[in-house]
């Protein structure tokens, strides 16, 4: 797990009294743990989960890491007023909180368009004259080996059929042995780098000026308030699109999805090397292990061929797998709109 970018300097002046909501892209069950983990040193979460993760053990882990349940769904008036009301009296009161407004996992590795309505509930009754702002903190996240990458890809399929508990107990079993059984054999490698950009807050008080906004969006009609809090999430969506990080296997997919033919080693590197250097021309946020881009560039290439998503000839050529190009595209999606 790697903290790639913080914009330290905007970071520092966020006011005390201020309630910090980060807002981050969702890609894995694991962002709860990744976010939680980097930013225990300045605060705890309070995390808006889906029902996904109302199942033994997830829900007393995630629970006891400050999460509250939100059925997605819902259409039931009473449940939309409670939740409405607990997210206001926690953000009136100044409780750090994390949110992805995506509303779900990415199925296709793809940033999908923000959902407003914990937007609206922390925004609908916020008084900018009131004693604390909102700061919505910008977080992006990206993974060399998301371990759901096939389940979400599946999702997709409307008629692929329906694997019940028993399938997927049987499929994590026979992950963790044969995990276990690298290991014995000394060819066990770590699953690349976990990565976490946080940029620039977006003060709720300062864009509702900029807006010509004095009164918050309070008074607005149900229509014109929805229509200015999309403005807003629109700015810190494209804030996260910026922030996503650069990484090694989503470099080598994409060299290897865009190559008309197989690759060797060397003309592989060169092409990898040349897009990151592309991506850091036009500002993007590239983490590059150890400092070194050759070295970045063999851990993607090494973990795309352990997972025999990228097959090599016996003449040292490269080219991914005919029936694993979905899974190779899910990974040069994250990335994808940074071209």
């Amino acid at each position: 797990m790697r903290l790639g970018f913080a914009h330290e300097q905007a970071l520092a002046g966020v006011a005390p009294d201020a309630t910090v909501v980060f807002v981050m892209n969702h890609r894995s069950n694991m962002d709860y743990v990744l976010v939680a983990f980097l930013a225990a040193e300045r605060t705890t979460l309070s995390y808006a989960v889906g029902e996904w993760a109302r199942i033994w053990p997830l829900q007393q882990l995630i629970r006891s890491m400050g999460a509250y349940f939100v059925r997605r769904n819902s259409n039931n008036p009473v449940y939309r007023r409670v939740l409405e009301r607990y997210v206001h009296m926690a953000t009136d009161a100044g409780v750090a909180q994390a949110m992805y407004p995506e509303g779900g996992l990415s199925r296709d590795g793809k940033l999908r368009p923000a959902k407003l309505g914990l937007f609206d509930y922390m925004l609908k009754s916020f008084d900018p004259a009131g004693a604390h702002d909102i700061v919505f903190v910008p977080v992006a996240l990206n993974y060399d080996r998301v371990l759901e990458d096939r389940t979400l890809l599946r999702a997709l399929d409307s008629e692929a059929p329906r694997r019940g508990a028993v399938y997927a107990a049987r499929t994590a079993l026979g992950f963790i042995g044969h995990q276990l059984g690298l290991m014995l054999r000394g060819r066990w490698y770590r699953f690349g780098y976990a990565c976490v950009n946080f940029g620039a807050p977006v003060s709720a008080r300062a864009w509702l000026e900029g807006e010509n906004l004095p009164q918050g969006v309070r008074a607005l009609e149900k229509e014109a308030r929805f229509a200015a809090i999309q403005r807003l999430a629109d700015r810190v969506m494209g804030e996260i699109a910026a922030l996503v990080p650069v990484l090694p296997v989503s470099v080598v997919a994409t060299v290897l999805l865009d190559a008309a033919e197989p690759l060797d080693e060397l003309e592989l590197k060169a092409r990898a090397q040349a897009m990151m250097a592309g991506f850091e021309t036009r500002g993007a946020k590239v983490y590059v292990p150890r400092g070194d881009r050759d070295y970045s560039i063999s851990v993607g290439l090494r973990q795309l061929a352990l997972r025999h998503l990228v097959l090599e000839s016996e003449d040292g050529l490269f080219r991914p797998s005919e029936t694993d190009r979905a899974v190779l595209a899910y990974y040069a999606n994250a990335i994808a709109h940074l071209r």
